[in-house]
């Protein structure tokens, strides 16, 4: 069992940044890729990024690139996301999640955070 907290959302206006993190407790965190997903109110979740397990290799969505950067410490068993040039269409609740796979697929993440809102006014 792994439990994973988000924390470091907010309200933030457009071109601005937030990071985010999600702590991880329980069976080894370097054993799991992580992933961000996000979910817009009416849309479903989509794949936002993803880490894999010594951080060396990162993925991410085409809408996010060069602006989301995700990055993790295994000593600290937290993953992140820096998000810089934020715009309206950024506004969703943000969950981090574990996988043993490198996946952009929502089912294959075994656990999931309980999310943390990232509003963004347009």
């Amino acid at each position: 069992q792994v439990q994973l907290v988000e924390s470091g959302g907010g309200l933030v206006q457009a071109g601005g940044s937030l990071r985010l993190s999600c702590a991880a407790s329980g069976r080894t965190f370097s054993n799991y890729v992580m992933g961000w997903f996000r979910q817009a109110p009416g849309k479903e979740r989509e794949f936002v990024a993803h880490i894999s397990w010594s951080g060396t290799r990162t993925y991410y969505t085409d809408s996010v690139k060069g602006r989301f950067t995700i990055s993790r410490d295994n000593a600290k068993n937290t993953v992140y996301l820096q998000m810089n040039s934020l715009k309206p269409e950024d506004t969703a609740t943000y969950y981090c999640a574990a996988s043993l796979a490198v996946t952009t697929r929502d089912r294959e993440y075994r656990y999931w955070g309980q999310g943390t809102q990232v509003t963004v006014p347009s």
